[in-house]
């Protein structure tokens, strides 16, 4: 069954991109919660010419996102923790803090756009977070855990 998302689906598909899902997924997940549409000729039509409008506006959000993306490229974000004698920080470091660490820099990252990389972040030390400023725009940026 072909249908054509609404939103952003993780390890599927981008908002307005035409997947071809099994029926299942399509009935019982997708649909019921509104992140797709059926694909039928009408819909087609109507996603046609709602990128053909949105084309140069991607382009504007796409260097708008590479701007931001080279802006931290070559900065280390410093995110302070609690931590005990030997280096063990007290709870974990999250992509909350991670995007209030980029939101401290001068640039708007959502935490939801933020993966870690690796098992979760318990002791001090340098760690590496992939960000997605855009569908198109993914970096990799350093952090370090430092003791408050």
């Amino acid at each position: 069954m072909e249908v054509i998302l609404k939103k952003d689906v993780e390890n599927l598909g981008y908002a307005n991109d035409l997947v071809k899902v099994r029926d299942g997924y399509a009935r019982n997940f997708l649909l019921p919660r509104g992140l797709a549409d059926l694909a039928t000729p009408s819909n087609r039509k109507q996603l046609n010419e709602t990128l053909k409008q949105r084309a140069h506006k991607e382009a504007k959000i796409k260097t708008e996102a590479e701007r931001i993306a080279d802006g931290l490229l070559d900065k280390t974000l410093r995110i302070g923790a609690k931590a005990g004698e030997k280096g063990k920080i007290f709870g974990s470091v999250n992509t909350i803090q991670i995007a209030d660490a980029i939101r401290a820099l001068g640039f708007e990252v959502d935490r939801k756009n933020i993966k870690l990389k690796g098992d979760a972040i318990k002791s001090l030390g340098k760690y590496e977070a992939e960000v997605v400023f855009h569908r198109d725009v993914t970096r990799t940026i350093a952090f370090e855990v430092v003791e408050e």
